[in-house]
């Protein structure tokens, strides 16, 4: 399993090892003890599965508040997406600074997202599904969110403001700038 930063603190590209033969293939997608030895200690405690089944759609920026705020370590099952963190943390030097990275069935990559960051992405093909682990449960109360296409944070999308599939919630999310 091969862990590479991205370019923003604690924001992740994990490659895990397939093994393959004629049957299909066979890979670890998550293991402690690697993550540990990288000084990445998180214990996750739900996961969760969505389905985008339009390509174009545009799930985020979304993130949870203290004291349930999440770490993310984010897969595609079926597909590809775009997918996009976003630093919201008020004291850092990297405030409102955003990486993104294709992931897909394909390339088996993951990207670990820690807590302070929003958490965005479109799909690239229809009907792909996506499967993370969160550090914390999910809370209605906690949960919040910040425009995709915020001009203030310059997110490069592969989709014009036109062509992106959002949820009434997504589309009126409020910019970076009121957090």
């Amino acid at each position: 399993m091969k862990v590479e930063p991205l370019g923003l603190p604690g924001v992740f590209l994990i490659t895990p090892t397939a093994h393959g033969d004629a049957r299909g293939f066979f890979m670890e997608s998550y293991r402690r003890d690697i993550l540990l030895a990288r000084g990445i200690d998180i214990e996750f405690v739900q996961d969760n599965h969505s389905l985008s089944a339009q390509k174009g759609t545009v799930r985020g920026l979304h993130y949870q508040k203290e004291p349930m705020a999440q770490t993310k370590l984010l897969r595609v099952l079926t597909g590809s997406v775009y997918d996009v963190a976003v630093d919201i943390r008020r004291d850092s030097p990297t405030f409102g600074k955003w990486v993104g990275v294709t992931l897909s069935a394909e390339n088996r990559q993951q990207i670990l997202i820690p807590k302070g960051f929003a958490h965005g992405f479109c799909s690239l093909e229809p009907n792909t599904q996506i499967h993370y682990k969160v550090d914390a449960y999910y809370s209605s109360a906690h949960d919040r969110g910040i425009r995709w296409n915020d001009p203030a944070i310059g997110i490069d999308w592969p989709v014009t403001e036109a062509e992106a599939v959002l949820s009434a919630k997504d589309a009126t999310l409020p910019m970076l700038r009121s957090l």
